[in-house]
């Protein structure tokens, strides 16, 4: 089968058991990044490299929003308030000019936990509802009969066995919309220097802020939100992002 036009790195924010529930965020999101593969290689990525050389003088440095907000190293210097103004600002102006279509699923797992006596797991549950969605898209684009990989993080030997196991089972036909032959899912190193794995890592958790309390200020979401997919009436909800239960 030929390749697609386009490309989906995915990550994700919170975590995907039952068993201890944070609190502070009960909430697990799934966050599909599709990019045109032209705009993505040749705008996007360097883009990246070029923020990267102006803030670290080399393009080595991962951006991972949880370092970035800890401002833990190498972000340490984001604790000057005239510097971290510099980097977010210059970080939200990458994300907002990077031409990209965002299709998430949030899970609440505290409702999800009380209301189904064997609830399903969250991870499988949001992976269903992005690639139905992410497919409709693809179709939508023109890339029936065209193979489009699905770029996620490795997360150790049994838990990459069972989201491929999960992944094909999805794609075969466990879903509400049948086969997803065009799928393909590739699993990269937790070092892997990739553009849009890390876009997806800085646009998941300001999503799940938005869905816990939407009458918070996010600024994050706000840069967020105009590229989230949508229904031919600018609809967002159900169509670029799936809110469960």
């Amino acid at each position: 089968m030929p390749y697609g036009d386009y490309i989906i790195y995915v990550d994700e924010s919170g975590d995907h058991t039952l068993t201890a529930i944070d609190r502070d965020y009960p909430v697990f999101v799934l966050d599909f990044c599709i990019f045109r593969k032209e705009h993505y290689a040749n705008v996007v990525a360097p883009q990246v490299q070029a923020f990267k050389f102006a803030h670290f003088g080399h393009d080595i440095v991962v951006l991972h929003e949880h370092e970035i907000r800890k401002q833990k190293p190498p972000f340490v210097f984001l604790k000057s308030r005239t510097k971290r103004e510099d980097f977010m600002g210059g970080l939200s102006r990458l994300i907002q000019n990077a031409q990209f279509t965002i299709v998430a699923a949030a899970i609440h797992k505290d409702q999800l936990a009380r209301r189904y006596a064997a609830p399903a797991n969250p991870y499988e549950m949001a992976l269903t509802f992005c690639m139905e969605r992410a497919h409709a898209f693809l179709r939508g684009c023109g890339q029936h009969g065209l193979t489009t990989h699905i770029v996620v993080e490795r997360r150790g030997k049994r838990e990459d066995d069972e989201l491929e196991l999960a992944f094909r089972r999805i794609r075969d036909g466990a879903n509400y919309v049948g086969e997803m032959p065009d799928f393909e899912i590739v699993f990269a190193d937790k070092k892997t220097n990739s553009a849009g794995l890390q876009l997806a890592d800085l646009t998941a958790r300001p999503i799940g802020r938005y869905v816990l309390d939407r009458g918070q200020p996010n600024r994050a979401w706000d840069i967020i939100e105009p590229k989230l997919r949508r229904s031919p009436t600018g609809a967002v909800a159900g169509w670029g992002l799936k809110i469960f239960p």
